[in-house]
């Protein structure tokens, strides 16, 4: 089996379970009582487990000689984890579990990120039509989610969640076997010359910012449009056609990318992600919103794009899953970390008004990137 397949089946079963989680874990958790404000402050606890998993777990991957057999027992770790919340109640224990389920999925991805992310740069696949699978199974899963979780008790959404994270152990079984890079560069700090250095801390700026721009959408997008009066079946199809554009980029951007740069790719994508969230805040109208739900091809395909593509460029290949862990952790803890419970808070007062602040994010983001060099059109060496 190709390496291109085995990176499709990868992706596409993670983002399976995604597609329920991201539309309808704050419902199911508000079906448990919490707050938004609570929602908001478990989910920041899980984005902060994203990061020590992540930074932790690459370097037992790495040093074990079969990363596939790791990811496998973190895939183990996630369906137990969501498995114990149909007994839990009370912030602290699905706080706990949360943590725990989504801190061991997230550290599937890095080590998964640099196969792809190098294999690209050497011409071996094209990262965005292997990364489409994954939305193209989000899509899936929240268009029968949106159908199957509509005028049911909300715990069918903790069934199908346990249902489909399972499918982890089978997509990670077919990934191939290999050394990842991921521990040694951090053991060795030699990756952190290529870090600490003003571009690519501006690059992680830029990408930090963008992904944090995200919170309110994905911890109270669900929430502000089932207040806004649609049923679960029109916001399954809002999120579905959000991530059918993204798709749709995926599997044609390496052409954009080629032609203008990885750099105006992220600098477009983060503007676009200024405009849709500014639309978001100000409008309950249909129309519009489905108008800017085509925008999440700029802030996840476009700018994505981008992003792997300049770090393709910049970072040599043995180098490239610690640089990836580093992206995902500052994503995952200074991103939504510091945000979720910020979005949270905004939310409770502000109500949809909140994305307001995400469209500043967003636009922080587009001015960080375009204060980036252009890379060339090689990767570096490793010396």
């Amino acid at each position: 089996m190709s390496l291109a397949l085995r990176l499709s089946f990868f992706y596409g079963g993670f983002f399976l379970s995604v597609g329920i989680l991201s539309p309808f874990w704050p419902v199911w958790l508000t079906s448990r009582g919490l707050s938004p404000s609570e929602i908001g402050v478990l989910l920041a606890i899980g984005q902060w487990a994203k990061v020590a998993a992540t930074l932790a777990t690459g370097g037992v991957a790495d040093r074990s000689g079969d990363p596939r057999r790791v990811m496998l027992g973190l895939a183990i770790v996630g369906v137990a984890g969501y498995a114990a919340c149909f007994r839990a109640h009370g912030f602290v224990a699905l706080a706990t579990l949360n943590a725990l389920a989504v801190g061991s999925l997230a550290a599937l991805l890095p080590v998964a990120d640099s196969l792809a992310t190098t294999a690209t740069q050497r011409g071996h696949i094209d990262f965005g039509r292997v990364r489409m699978w994954g939305t193209i199974t989000f899509v899936v899963a929240t268009l029968l989610g949106g159908h199957i979780v509509n005028g049911r008790a909300a715990d069918i959404i903790l069934e199908l969640v346990v249902a489909l994270v399972a499918l982890n152990v089978i997509s990670c079984f077919l990934l191939p076997r290999g050394a990842t890079h991921l521990g040694a560069d951090l053991v060795h700090g030699n990756t952190w010359r290529f870090i600490l250095t003003p571009q690519f801390l501006t690059f992680l700026a830029s990408t930090t910012l963008l992904a944090a721009s995200h919170s309110v959408y994905y911890a109270f997008g669900s929430l502000r449009w089932q207040a806004q009066g649609f049923s679960d079946t029109a916001i399954a199809g809002l999120w579905a056609e959000g991530a059918a554009a993204e798709a749709v980029f995926f599997y044609c951007g390496a052409r954009a990318v080629t032609r203008y740069g990885p750099v105006p790719m992220m600098v477009l994508g983060a503007a676009g992600g200024a405009v849709r969230w500014t639309v978001l805040a100000l409008t309950g109208d249909w129309r519009l919103l489905v108008l800017a739900q085509l925008l999440h091809a700029g802030t996840i395909a476009c700018a994505g794009l981008g992003a792997v593509h300049y770090l393709g460029r910049t970072i040599p290949a043995a180098r490239m899953a610690t640089v990836q862990a580093i992206n995902v952790a500052l994503i995952s803890g200074v991103g939504y970390g510091i945000a979720m419970p910020l979005s949270g808070a905004l939310y409770s007062v502000y109500g949809g008004r909140a994305y307001l602040a995400m469209a500043v994010l967003s636009a922080a983001s587009a001015v960080a990137a375009m204060m980036l060099k252009w890379p060339p059109a090689a990767a570096p060496t490793n010396s």
